[in-house]
């Protein structure tokens, strides 16, 4: 028997799908041409950060399985392509060399618009079979499990098959109009994302330069029933998944802004130890929370990486903490972990908080702090903390 599903690519993308598609009851395996991926994975490993360890085994547990032979794309009643953004064609290459009539294939991955159809749908069909016709093709924008599913094919049988594989564990199918309505539904989403980002770092530099209190403003506008959606500014973006190039000088401009935060939040804290009679160079500066996202094991693009460089590159001695990741290096060197976190508040000159962990109590820790400098803007209301 054909399993039902084939997920290509491992990553942030990949594992979250092949999770919710497991748990559906849905047969899959995992391809992703990466063997120490592949055998992490199957060992209950988790190499990307996409998942917990915990996620992986109950897969595992659950009959998923992960392989490094494209064999098994053969077998499969549907392809999902989840590589990242530059290795689209080259997984479309190796599915079409085992692509077999009715399959149908998605494309996850965040693209141009057109790529479904003037790129992967060619080298697919470098297989004798025709799109629309022999295995039905569509796009879906990734999205973590739950949400509803927007799904687009290149023709109106392609959408609906996938709207078939997808209605298995969504709760809501949306179809677009066509692939490329589905592809910029994407760009539209991460843009909106770093757009208004940018705008609420921006508004943080201002407000803080003319002595306002940006998170009272924040938590005042977003009393306005419509025309209003609160973002917050934080120490930088991270995330798996950046704007694509684009001719779009809006978000150009944002990028540029939420790109100098990192480097923002460093002059916050080279300032603020001034103001208590310390130097940067040679005080001991422990960073909270150095993955991307909060309650979240992702390190991928998260500024505390950044950070963490230019802190010790201007003399700092650093140490982390971080319930989520239980090692942390930069420039291939491994960043002390604070055992003990109220000892390491204590004893550190200036605490970064850099991610909200819900396992951190901001009250207790703005105490023991010598100094705390919240990026977040998380800290209650009277705690001894620096809001960014």
């Amino acid at each position: 028997m054909p399993a039902d599903l084939a997920v290509i690519g491992l990553g942030h993308t990949g594992l979250p799908l092949a999770q919710a598609a497991t748990a559906a009851g849905v047969r899959t395996i995992g391809y992703d041409t990466d063997p120490r991926t592949v055998d992490a994975i199957n060992a209950g490993r988790i190499p990307s950060g996409a998942l917990a360890a915990a996620d992986v085994r109950r897969m595992l547990k659950d009959g998923f399985r992960a392989t490094a032979e494209p064999a098994v794309l053969g077998r499969v009643r549907t392809a999902v392509i989840c590589a990242p953004t530059p290795d689209v064609a080259a997984a479309g290459r190796i599915l079409a060399a085992h692509l077999r009539p009715h399959t149908t294939v998605v494309l996850e991955s965040a693209v141009r618009p057109g790529t479904t159809e003037e790129l992967l749908r060619p080298i697919l069909e470098t297989s004798g079979l025709r799109a629309g016709r022999d295995f039905h093709l569509a796009y879906s924008p990734s999205r973590f499990p739950g949400a509803p599913k927007v799904i687009a094919g290149c023709t109106p049988a392609c959408t609906e098959a996938a709207a078939v594989f997808y209605g298995r564990f969504a709760e809501r199918v949306v179809r677009a109009r066509g692939p490329r309505e589905a592809e910029t539904v994407k760009l539209l989403e991460t843009n909106y994302r770093h757009v208004n980002i940018a705008l609420a770092n921006e508004m943080a530099v201002f407000c803080h330069d003319a002595g306002i209190d940006l998170w009272d403003v924040i938590r005042c506008a977003e009393t306005k029933p419509y025309g209003f959606h609160a973002f917050r500014p934080g120490p930088g973006v991270g995330g798996p998944g950046g704007p694509l190039p684009l001719p779009l000088p809006l978000v150009e401009l944002a990028q540029q802004i939420n790109a100098r935060m990192p480097s923002y939040v460093v002059q916050r804290a080279a300032a603020l130890l001034n103001e208590h009679g310390k130097s940067l160079r040679g005080a001991r500066v422990l960073l909270l929370g150095v993955t991307y996202k909060a309650d979240f094991p992702d390190q991928t693009g998260a500024p505390a990486r950044e950070i963490g460089t230019l802190l010790a590159g201007m003399g700092a001695h650093l140490s982390y903490h971080d319930p989520y990741a239980p090692t942390w290096h930069l420039l291939d060197r491994p960043v002390p972990r604070a055992d003990s976190l109220w000892d390491a508040a204590a004893d550190a000159d200036l605490t970064v908080l850099l991610q909200h962990h819900r396992t951190y109590d901001l009250q207790g820790l703005a105490v023991k702090a010598q100094l705390l400098l919240d990026t977040r803007g998380a800290a209650p209301a009277g705690a001894a903390a620096t809001r960014l």
